[in-house]
Formats: structure tokens, C-alpha cells, sequence
């Protein structure tokens, strides 16, 4: 290679960490391959809308209107990537059920729609039991729940970029986690004196990695009871309806056709305060009678799902922020799905981290696990209905019996926790079954205003968003503190230079943080009383902090990733590189060229001008290479 070009004076090294140059010296520079990135085309092959590094155009008055709403919606499907046949379906349902009752075989999955829709024999067993109720209840008539299990790993679908740039506009509460399905179902009983067994017994079921419960449940509402009586033919048309769907992007007014209803709605975006649930209405009222406007896509009617324990409502709080394993014992699977979704929810906008099953029988293929005597109950929710069960988990520290919930205006009696030891069986009186101690003192005005919402015969609409209220501002009261000790770990941006990697959080320091709840603990925010910090040391512990501070740990990274990006861009890139050899600048073109394909994929919030700034270095740096040099990298792409 030529003679390298040096000032004379020692120039600081290349930014953004350690040299390739090793590798260029030892094929020369001539060896295309070694100035390509991994995978063959090199990044020079993507266009420049796929980089991110020019401006999409001006959007009309009406997209301008949307963008308002939802300032983070990404691309269409139709820009982002290639659409296939159902892959719109595939946006929001993995794929639809039906399971029946077989005199010989039991339970069976007699349809999965769409027709190329993968599932394992494992998941499609665990479809089967959980599809159907596990109790003595009877459930004649129709019933309504939800169930969640575990997903086997390595399947792939061609959306899944597409929905990994949604998911990152959600609430954390509402990210999909992909070790998991959700299984919405709609269960029929009736008598049926042609059939054998004197029953006809059937559940429509719904696969969706997707929790929006209400969405789904008002879906099947519409749906099921027609599917009963005109079969396949009618499902097909369902799903055709599905596969019309605009993607679930959030923060957008949808309009979802089914079977000739609209069913309008918004899906929350992590930029909405916390608490609030924009209306959608339904424009005109000649609507009224072809659409529906959906209030939320995801929550519970919280105040009828506590209101059999709503005496004890802050310990269970306290039980769920702290991931202690907890048993729903109710009378029937509706019961038991929306108790414990109500629970996963009560410490929004927290994520509950641990594992939940809405719904449990003894034949899900991690019963053992859960079961097991040999060690302590691990952190999880389990909603179950089989009277198996009161002997089965009899070990486990905290219980909760949900009895036939309450019609709207009756006052709950007060119940006192009672002992473990007095639980025997699944007919055992309502109530919390615990030894556990509240680090709390207990809040008895939303009690008495709850209880006076009973008597006043407050809908439970009202009700529920009282409680959903009270819930929130105790979450944040409690997280407040510990936002702004992470905060505090970050690196000041004086502390960012172009010429090193970027710099590291700090470690978190349980003393250092217990010594900040002095002044600034959550007595600023909230009049109770009690041992908040014994309540923050067990909290330090719960796999909700620990998956709570991962997430904040990966925002603040990239946000320090972003700022090294800036510092960059800020810096006189061509008048470095015109002071070290061509080796060290084509190791730098690769590393601010892996630096903006890592913007790219990791979603780094940067700005476009920052970046589309960032390409012109990179290219005004090319400029300043021999002839030859720029010929093999503008010919490699790189």
C-alpha cells in the first residue's frame, strides 16, 4: 500500500473503539471482502429509506392529520417490507381453533384457520385442556375467558420486523413477549339429545401473541354465536375479514371490519400520561348501527374482578409488585382469567415480569413444575378452577378464593385474611388465604369510597376507574424514586467524546439508593404510612426490578449510544482522516458505517438529520481517497 499519511504528531486514535486495520494489512487493501460488513452485498446494497438516512416525503393534509395523532407510527406494511398472503392476519392472530369433545378421544382440535397455520402437538394439547372449563361449575350456556401458554421456540413469520418496530411504541405492560401465546375462547354448552353424551360442547378459540383481551373478547362476541350455526364456511370469511386489517400500530384511530360491524378503537402508545385512555367515538350517528367504538383493547373491569377482596386490595398490590407466587381459586374459568389479569394489572404501569397463567388445569404441560413440593413455589399468577387443586397447592404462601362474583349494588362483606391452614378445599369460604404482613399501613379511604360507590349504585365503570386510579398513583408513588436515582447514574454529556467508546452507566448501589428515600422517597408523593423501606429492599429482590431496571438499563444505553452518534457528526471527520493512513480510514468508514446499521436495528433514538449527516461524512471521506480506493469501496458498497 502507498506510504502512509502522518502529520508528524501524535493524532488521537480512531474513534469508536478498537482497529479492523489488522485484517486490512493483512489482505491488502485491494481484498474487497474485507471492506464489506458480513453478508455478502454490504450496506451499500440497502436504499437509503431502508438506512434511515433520507427524510420520507411530505405527507398530504390528511396523513399529516394522522401524524399528529400518533407522531411514531412507523411505515405501512407496504413500505417496510413485501406483504404476503396473511401476513396481515398474522399481524394480530397467530390462527383460529376450534376444539370439540370427542366420546372416544376427549378433547380435540377439530380446525386450525388459516389452513398453513403451524402448532406443535405440545401446544396443540394445551390448546385443547385450557379450551375447555376444568370445574364442577357445569358452564352450561356460553362462556367468555382467556388462557396464556407457553410457545415453542424457533418458529418465525414474516412479519416479525414489521411488528418488532410497533411493539417498540407500546407501553412496556403491553410489548408482546415472545415466549408466550394468548388464547382467547368462546366455550358453548347446551343440551343436545342427538349426540350421545347429551351435550353439544365446542369453543372458538382465538391464538394471538397480542394481550389485548377486550379487543378479542368483543371479537368473539360478534363472531362465535354465528360460527355455531354456519361452520367453517363462516370462519373463512372471518379471517379473510382479519386479513383486511391495518397493522395494530399504535397510537392510530383503527377501523377493524368483522362481518359487517366496525369495531373502532385506539391502541395506547408509550407517549400517552399514564391513567388516561383517549375516547374514540363514532363520527356520525348513523354509525351506531354498524359499528362499535371500543373504550380500551386491553383492560379488565377491575372493580367487579377485586370487589369479592377489595377490603384487601393494597396487600394485593403489594403481593403482586413484589412477584410472590399467588393462586386464584374461583368457581369458574371467567372468573379465574379476568381475577388474575386484573392482578398482572394492578401495578401499571409497571410490567409484571413474572410468568401468569389466566387460566390452569392439571393437564398443562407445566403442571409438575408449578406443583412441585420440592422447592418453594416459584414467582407466577395462577388462575385455576379444578378442586384438585386446594390440595395440590395447599403449600403455597398466599391464596386468593374468588366465589361467584357479585352483581353491581351489593356491598361486600368485610373479610378478614385468614390462615392457610384453614384452607382444606376449593368450597372454602371467599377470602385471602396468607401469613403475609404488609409493609403498608392500610389506605382505608379508598375502601370507604369504593364502598360508597356500592351504595350509591355507582356503575362499575365509575367504579373500576376509581380503583384503576388508585392503583396507578400508588405504582408511581413507590417508582418515582427509583426513575430518579437511575436517572442519576447516567454519564453527563460532557463525559461523550467521538474519540473513545461510549461511557458506561454506573452500577446500581442498593445503599446508595436506600440513602436517597430520605429527601426524596415517596412520602413526597403519597400520604401513606408504613415501611417503605423494607418494601423497596424485598422490591430490590422481585424479578419485577429486575426486569424493570434491564429495560431501563437498555434506554439509557442506546440514549448514550444516540449521544455518541451527535458527538460524531459535530466532528471534522475528513480533516482526521487526511492525518492517518488509509487503513485506519477505511476502519473508520466500517465502523461509522456499522454505527448507523446499528442506529438502524437496535432504533436508537436519533434524529434523521443526524444521520443523513453522518452518510455525508462518510461520503465526503470516500471523496478524499485516492481514485483506486474509491473504486473498491464504491464498488463493495461500503
Amino acid at each position: 500500500p502507498p506510504a502512509p499519511r502522518r502529520n508528524g504528531l501524535a493524532s488521537p486514535r480512531c474513534p469508536l473503539g478498537p482497529s479492523h486495520s489488522e485484517r486490512l494489512r493483512g489482505s491488502g487493501r485491494g481484498a474487497a471482502g474485507h471492506v464489506t460488513p458480513r453478508g455478502g452485498a454490504g450496506v451499500g446494497a440497502m436504499s437509503r429509506r431502508e438506512r434511515g438516512w433520507e427524510p420520507k416525503p411530505e405527507p398530504s393534509g390528511a396523513e399529516a392529520a394522522v401524524e399528529d395523532a400518533a407522531p411514531a407510527e412507523p411505515e405501512s406494511p407496504d413500505q417496510c417490507l413485501s406483504l404476503l398472503p396473511w401476513d396481515r392476519f398474522s399481524a394480530w392472530l397467530h390462527c383460529v381453533c376450534v376444539v370439540g369433545f370427542d366420546l372416544e378421544l376427549g378433547q380435540a382440535v377439530e380446525v386450525i384457520y388459516p389452513p398453513h397455520s403451524k402448532l406443535t402437538d405440545k401446544e396443540k394439547t394445551n390448546i385443547c385442556y385450557l379450551s375447555f372449563p376444568d370445574s364442577n361449575s357445569g358452564c352450561l350456556g356460553d362462556t367468555q375467558f382467556c388462557f396464556r401458554f407457553r410457545r415453542s421456540p424457533g418458529r418465525k413469520v414474516s412479519v416479525c420486523c414489521f411488528l418488532d418496530q410497533l411493539d417498540r411504541d407500546l407501553p412496556v405492560y403491553l410489548k408482546k413477549d415472545s415466549a408466550y401465546y394468548y388464547g382467547y375462547v368462546y366455550f358453548r354448552q347446551v343440551r343436545d339429545k342427538s349426540l350421545k353424551r347429551g351435550y353439544f360442547q365446542k369453543s372458538l378459540v382465538l391464538i394471538s401473541k397480542l394481550p389485548y383481551v377486550h379487543l378479542f373478547r368483543t371479537m368473539l362476541k360478534q363472531i362465535a354465536p354465528e360460527y355455531f350455526e354456519k361452520s367453517e364456511a363462516f370462519l373463512e370469511a372471518v379471517c379473510s375479514d382479519v386479513d383486511r386489517w391495518p397493522p395494530p400500530v399504535p397510537g392510530k384511530v383503527l377501523q377493524l371490519p368483522i362481518m359487517g360491524v366496525i369495531m373502532k378503537l385506539r391502541i395506547p402508545t408509550y407517549r400517552d400520561k399514564p391513567g388516561t385512555t383517549p375516547i374514540v367515538r363514532n363520527m356520525h350517528q348513523a354509525d351506531a348501527q354498524i359499528s362499535m367504538a371500543l373504550p380500551t383493547v386491553h383492560e379488565v373491569d377491575l372493580f367487579r374482578c377485586f370487589c369479592p377482596v377489595f377490603f384487601h386490595i393494597q396487600m394485593l398490590w403489594e403481593l403482586v409488585l413484589l412477584g410472590e407466587p399467588l393462586v386464584v381459586m374461583a368457581p369458574s374459568p371467567a372468573e379465574s382469567s379476568e381475577t388474575v389479569l386484573a392482578l398482572v394489572s394492578c401495578i401499571s404501569p409497571l410490567k409484571y415480569c413474572s410468568d401468569f397463567r389466566p387460566y390452569f388445569t392439571i393437564h398443562d404441560s407445566e403442571f409438575k413444575e408449578y406443583t412441585t413440593r420440592t422447592q418453594a413455589p416459584p414467582s407466577v399468577i395462577l388462575g385455576v378452577t379444578n378442586p384438585f387443586f386446594a390440595k395440590t397447592l395447599q403449600h403455597w404462601p398466599h391464596i386468593i378464593r374468588i366465589g361467584d362474583i357479585k352483581l353491581p349494588g351489593e356491598v361486600p362483606k368485610q373479610v378478614k385474611v385468614k390462615k392457610l391452614k384453614n384452607l382444606k378445599t376449593l368450597d372454602s369460604k371467599p377470602g385471602v388465604y396468607t401469613s403475609y404482613k404488609p409493609y403498608l399501613n392500610k389506605d382505608e379511604e379508598i375502601v370507604k369510597q369504593l364502598q360508597k360507590g356500592v351504595q350509591q349504585k355507582r356503575p362499575t365503570e365509575a367504579q373500576s376507574v376509581i380503583l384503576r386510579r388508585y392503583f396507578l398513583e400508588l405504582t408511581e408513588s413507590f417508582i418515582i424514586p427509583l426513575e430518579r436515582y437511575v436517572a442519576s447514574l447516567m454519564p453527563l454529556q460532557k463525559c461523550i467524546s467521538p474519540w473513545k467508546s461510549p461511557p458506561q452507566l454506573r452500577q446500581f448501589s442498593q445503599d446508595d439508593f436506600m440513602k436517597t428515600l430520605e429527601k426524596a422517597g415517596p412520602q413526597l408523593t403519597s400520604g401513606l404510612k408504613g415501611d417503605w423501606i423494607g418494601l423497596y429492599r424485598h422490591f430490590l429482590k422481585s424479578p419485577n426490578f429486575d426486569g424493570w431496571f434491564r429495560s431501563r438499563q437498555k434506554e439509557m444505553t442506546q440514549k448514550l449510544e444516540a449521544l455518541h452518534l451527535e458527538a460524531l457528526c459535530n466532528e471534522n471527520l475528513v480533516f482526521w482522516s487526511q492525518k492517518h493512513t488509509e487503513v485506519e480510514t477505511v476502519d473508520l468508514i466500517l465502523k461509522l458505517k456499522n454505527k448507523l446499521l446499528q442506529a438502524d436495528r437496535e432504533h436508537l433514538p436519533v434524529k434523521t438529520d443526524t444521520l443523513k449527516k453522518l452518510q455525508t461524512h462518510i461520503n465526503d471521506i470516500i471523496l478524499a481517497l485516492p481514485d483506486d480506493l474509491q473504486d473498491i469501496l464504491l464498488k463493495t458498497g461500503t
